[in-house]
């Protein structure tokens, strides 16, 4: 017997989730980013941070994106001045990647923007149950 929608945890999910898109889209809007631009160029300023000049292949998995798909959205990020991609000299078919002057200016405001959203979104729950569920369902144990 299928469930009423109000009670399916997958439709909950995902009108939760597109809430939430909604919300860090309009957050995003001003600062020129889209949720995917942020998120590749954060996790790569991150990596950047660590002392990491990542590939796309680490960036995707980091970010956990299609790898063709980064690869045109980094294309974005570079024509907007915020990463560069330089050849690898270890492996001239590979690009590492660092975020420029002007993306590791703008990295923190979104971040900031977006964990303003997420604090928003997520206050109904305590976050130490909303990280905990959110990395079950993210990462399930075999």
């Amino acid at each position: 017997m299928a469930l009423d929608p109000g009670r399916s945890p997958g439709f909950l999910l995902w009108h939760a989730t597109l809430r939430w898109q909604r919300d860090i889209a309009a957050a995003l809007a001003p600062l020129g980013l889209t949720h995917v631009q942020f998120v590749l160029l954060a996790c790569a300023w991150w990596l950047n941070a660590q002392g990491e000049q990542p590939n796309q292949l680490a960036l995707a998995r980091q970010a956990g994106t299609d790898v063709k798909m980064t690869s045109q959205v980094l294309r974005t990020l570079e024509q907007k001045g915020l990463v560069e991609r330089e050849v690898d000299p270890a492996d001239t078919r590979a690009k590492r990647l660092r975020v420029t002057d002007t993306g590791a200016a703008l990295a923190p405001r979104a971040i900031a923007a977006v964990e303003e959203v997420d604090a928003e979104f997520f206050r109904p729950v305590p976050v130490e149950e909303a990280v905990a569920l959110l990395g079950r369902l993210a990462h399930p144990e075999p």
